[in-house]
C-alpha cells in the first residue's frame, strides 16, 4: 500500500469512529485498533525494503553486523512503543502509554550499550 491509500484509510476510519463517540464510545476504540493493526501490518510489509537497504548499506562501509541488526531491533521497538503508547492514549489511558514510552526508551538504551562500549574502546585506541 502507498502513502495516499494509508492515509485515506486513517482519515476515513477516524470519521466513522467519531460517528460512535457519542453513543457507544467503546466501538470507536475497537475500530481504531483494528484499523491501527492494519497499519501496522501495512508497514511491517514495507518493512523488508528497509532491512535490504540497511544491509547494503552495511556492505559499503563494512561494519559489523551485529550494528545493523541491533539498528533494526531499535527501529522495531520504536514503532512498536509508539503504536501501543498511542492505543492507550486514544483509549484514555495516558498513564499506561508514558510507561510504555519509558520501557520502550529503556529498553533502546540497554540495546545501545554494547555499540557505545565498542565506540568508547575505539577512542581510547586512538588516544593512546
Amino acid at each position: 500500500m502507498d502513502m495516499m491509500q494509508i492515509g485515506i484509510l486513517g482519515v476515513a476510519g477516524v470519521l466513522l469512529a467519531v460517528q460512535f463517540k457519542s453513543g457507544k464510545s467503546e466501538y470507536g476504540i475497537y475500530l481504531s485498533v483494528a484499523l491501527s493493526l492494519f497499519i501496522f501490518l501495512a508497514v511491517i510489509g514495507q518493512l523488508s525494503v528497509m532491512v535490504d537497504a540497511l544491509s547494503v548499506i552495511g556492505e559499503y562501509i563494512r561494519m559489523d553486523t551485529a550494528y545493523i541488526s541491533t539498528l533494526i531491533k531499535m527501529i522495531g521497538i520504536t514503532y512498536v512503543a509508539e503504536f501501543s503508547s498511542g492505543i492507550c492514549k486514544d483509549a484514555g489511558y495516558q498513564t499506561i502509554a508514558v510507561q510504555i514510552e519509558i520501557f520502550g526508551k529503556l529498553m533502546i538504551l540497554v540495546l545501545s550499550m554494547p555499540i557505545l562500549t565498542a565506540l568508547l574502546d575505539t577512542i581510547r585506541e586512538f588516544l593512546s
